[in-house]
């Protein structure tokens, strides 16, 4: 999906062509499982009909307008909410439904006849109460918007109504919403208070499992709910395809090898900043750079900096969350495109001490949904038996002492405090 940024500081995606690029991607999966499916069923084997949605971005939808504008937002220590005028105005006539992707997707489906989104998706958008596990009246108050446009909350794993027969031949039943980060930490079967888990794809993703504290829902399944705590660095795959794009090495695959091959990074520092930094240092202004460069530079020295940039990330992440949620972690479980860099997984073993688990497959948002699904039609029938099917690739350990790399990390966190500030704050 095409990611537009119409200015500084904006995110957009086309709604129209999201859709459009959904619909063929499910017809495409409903195709291969066609030619899966007539195998199986040699076999006495069925299997429900379910559609699994798992996203989280926010969206604006004008009941009687052309186009539907997606607007982003920030919520850390004021409140930054932007939106077109035509949306205002579709506030005051009445006529505005507000929805992250999954309400968009869910309302398409159905062709109008469900709009909902579920907890994960609602608490993500940072305008739900986790307290009262309800929209904010706060908040609404606060920045005016009425609590009448936001949709019906249900639980993570529900009955949402079926996909209208016309889209793909058949109606498909639709039994779970999720978001991505809460579906990989199902899918990783964190389900016990402790369990910690890093999802590294296009950015890196701690979370870890309250039990019931409040920071972020994880899921609502019945009366249960579970909460979690997140800490996100926004740039790790993106930076890594950003040095692809430049010929530093011709495929991902080859950096792991490319940094073992040397002792160090020859003193070169990488601050991975095309989105800003995210905590621990909480400055959108921030700048990507590439720093201690010498002539004697060469581009596997680039790339050992900047996979080092990712280690050093994520100790960040993992000693903030740990420190601010104050839960020691039962197990660590990694996932995502980046953490088949056998580099980046044992430096960030190395940096917080600590085992890290990594599954034969490594893209746990998709399977966590799907897990959700079939336990909404007794496909899986408990928790127990979804455990039963994670695989573990490697666990990687210690090898070396955190203290080794304190000169690297040093050198590094000099480089991150010069990169800040770089951009002057302006109004959109």
């Amino acid at each position: 999906v095409e990611v537009l940024h119409p200015q500084p500081g904006w995110v957009e995606l086309n709604p129209d062509s999201l859709w459009t690029l959904f619909v063929s991607v499910v017809k495409e999966a409903v195709q291969e499982e066609t030619y899966f499916g007539t195998a199986l069923d040699r076999m006495n084997c069925s299997r429900p009909a379910t559609t699994v949605i798992k996203c989280s971005n926010i969206s604006f939808s004008c009941r009687n307008s052309n186009e539907s504008d997606f607007c982003s937002w920030t919520l850390n220590t004021a409140i930054n909410f932007h939106y077109m005028e035509q949306v205002e105005q579709a506030i005051k006539e009445d006529n505005c439904c507000f929805g992250t992707v999954d309400t968009w997707l869910l309302y398409k489906l159905t062709k109008g006849s469900v709009y909902a989104t579920e907890y994960s998706n609602a608490s993500s958008t940072g305008f739900f109460d986790p307290f009262k596990l309800q929209w904010s009246t706060f908040l609404s108050n606060l920045l005016s918007i009425p609590v009448s446009i936001f949709p019906p909350v249900e639980d993570t794993s529900y009955n949402f109504g079926s996909v209208d027969g016309e889209i793909f031949g058949v109606p498909i039943k639709i039994t779970a919403l999720v978001a991505d980060q809460q579906a990989a930490m199902f899918g990783q079967c964190c389900f016990d208070i402790g369990d910690l888990k890093v999802t590294m794809g296009t950015g890196s993703f701690w979370d870890i499992n309250t039990g019931s504290l409040y920071p972020l829902v994880g899921w609502k399944i019945g009366k249960e709910v579970t909460y979690l705590a997140e800490g996100n660095a926004s740039d790790t795959g993106n930076a890594i395809k950003w040095a692809q794009s430049l010929d530093l090495f011709a495929s991902a695959d080859e950096t792991s090898k490319m940094a073992h091959s040397l002792v160090n990074s020859g003193g070169v520092c990488f601050v991975p900043s095309f989105s800003g930094l995210q905590i621990p240092v909480n400055d959108p202004y921030a700048c990507t750079s590439f720093m201690g460069i010498t002539p004697s530079t060469t581009k596997k020295h680039l790339v050992r900096a900047m996979l080092e940039s990712i280690a050093f990330r994520n100790k960040q992440l993992y000693d903030t969350i740990t420190k601010d949620v104050g839960i020691p972690p039962t197990s660590i479980r990694a996932d995502g495109g980046v953490s088949k860099n056998n580099f980046v997984m044992q430096m960030t073993s190395d940096l917080i001490n600590k085992k890290i688990n990594r599954p034969v497959s490594t893209d746990m948002s998709c399977l966590g949904a799907a897990f959700l699904a079939g336990l909404a039609v007794g496909f899986w029938n408990d928790r127990e038996q979804l455990k039963k099917l994670r695989r573990t690739e490697i666990v990687f350990k210690p090898q070396k002492e955190p203290k080794e790399y304190e000169p690297a990390i040093s050198n590094w966190i000099k480089a991150v405090q010069r990169s800040l500030s770089w951009y002057s704050q302006t109004s959109p």
